[in-house]
């Protein structure tokens, strides 16, 4: 499904009013990557207030790299929840697959099983993406500029919020698909890392 509108495009007050209407997307997924993405745009404002400061003089070559990833990091998830959306409405034409016959419902099933595997990818790519800029907030709140330590804090909550949400997005498609391997090579990424944060994990209905 080509969309119309990217995230990256579309002014803050015009995507909340879109998530909060009856169309489904933006939905979770969405929701999920724009969270990570201001995560990760509040660690590249500490990095914008700690380059360029003699005080900083002896941690600016690294904290410049902290803000390239970073940059890159917001763009690629907003991508992802673009890319969420797309495949959603990939599913909504799949589940509307004729199945009359036993080779239509055989080629539906079939049909379905891909698409949830595809929609598991958008999610599963932004929780590594989150999980990967943790480290980054952690370094920031000891050698970024002070004044804005609250802002690493935030940052780091919304990532995990994001990392958390992208998780349950996983866990959701998980739950319908038949693939067991495909299934465990998923979850063996996701729990162990939440894990090593301390993070608890509820879980979903049949994950």
């Amino acid at each position: 499904m080509k969309l119309e509108k990217t995230l990256g495009s579309t002014s803050i007050s015009a995507y909340l009013d879109r998530l909060a209407s009856a169309d489904p997307t933006p939905g979770g997924g969405a929701a999920a990557a724009v969270t990570a993405a201001q995560g990760a745009a509040l660690l590249s404002m500490v990095c914008n207030l700690t380059i360029g400061k003699k005080k900083f003089a002896d941690v600016e070559e690294e904290v410049r790299a902290i803000h390239d990833q970073c940059e890159t990091a917001r763009r690629q998830m907003l991508n992802l929840g673009d890319r969420d959306m797309e495949v959603f409405g990939t599913i909504m034409e799949v589940y509307k697959m004729p199945k009359t016959t036993p080779e239509e419902a055989e080629a539906r099933r079939a049909a379905i099983q891909l698409a949830l595997k595809a929609s598991s990818e958008a999610p599963f790519e932004l929780f590594k993406r989150c999980l990967a800029m943790l480290p980054h907030a952690d370094r920031l709140e000891k050698i970024g500029n002070p004044t804005v330590l609250s802002d690493v804090i935030v940052g780091r909550y919304l990532l995990v919020a994001g990392l958390m949400s992208a998780m349950a997005n996983v866990e959701v498609n998980l739950a319908s698909i038949d693939d067991a391997e495909f299934c465990k090579a998923k979850r063996e990424v996701m729990l162990p890392a939440i894990g090593s944060m301390g993070v608890g994990w509820r879980g979903l209905a049949g994950a």
